[in-house]
């Protein structure tokens, strides 16, 4: 068997699809806050965590959304993880009642980074990887650490030739 690249075993992300796991993963979180079940805030990681904290903060009616800003990507080479903007430390203290919300947990590495600033704040993605998983509190899908996901706004739209011709 040859070994495959990272965007030869794909799995494709819709925008519906986004829609749909977001909501899926808000509900999930709803009720779970230790705020009589409610969230204080929620904190993007951009740039992934940005459309599923969106539609997350409108199921459960979180109005305070931060971000933090994580590169842990060069294209599709993962390196070390680097902040290159941290939240308001004021809002989200050591995490507590703070949701951490990204698109997808792979290695960890970036959710080790920021569950180091904040410790007490509840981890969810959408997709987890195996070797991630244990880094995140909730998740809805687990996908196989060798899969690569391509996300709705990472990818175009374009014309396919069909198998029979045109």
């Amino acid at each position: 068997m040859t070994e495959r690249l990272p965007h030869e075993k794909g799995f494709h992300i819709s925008w519906d699809q986004i829609h749909r796991d977001a909501r899926a993963l808000a509900w999930r979180l709803d009720g779970q806050g230790p705020f009589d079940g409610a969230w204080k805030a929620i904190v993007a990681i951009t740039r992934g965590g940005m459309a599923p904290a969106m539609i997350i903060a409108r199921e459960l009616d979180v109005r305070t959304v931060d971000t933090i800003s994580v590169k842990s990507y060069d294209h599709q080479t993962q390196a070390d993880a680097k902040v290159l903007k941290s939240p308001d430390l004021e809002l989200v203290g050591d995490g507590e009642g703070i949701l951490i919300i990204d698109d997808l947990v792979d290695t960890g590495k970036t959710l080790k980074v920021v569950r180091d600033l904040l410790p007490k704040a509840h981890f969810a993605t959408v997709y987890a990887k195996p070797k991630g998983r244990p880094m995140v509190d909730s998740f809805i899908t687990e996908v196989s650490q060798d899969t690569w996901i391509f996300f709705p706004w990472d990818m175009a739209l374009q014309y396919v030739e069909p198998y029979r011709g045109a």
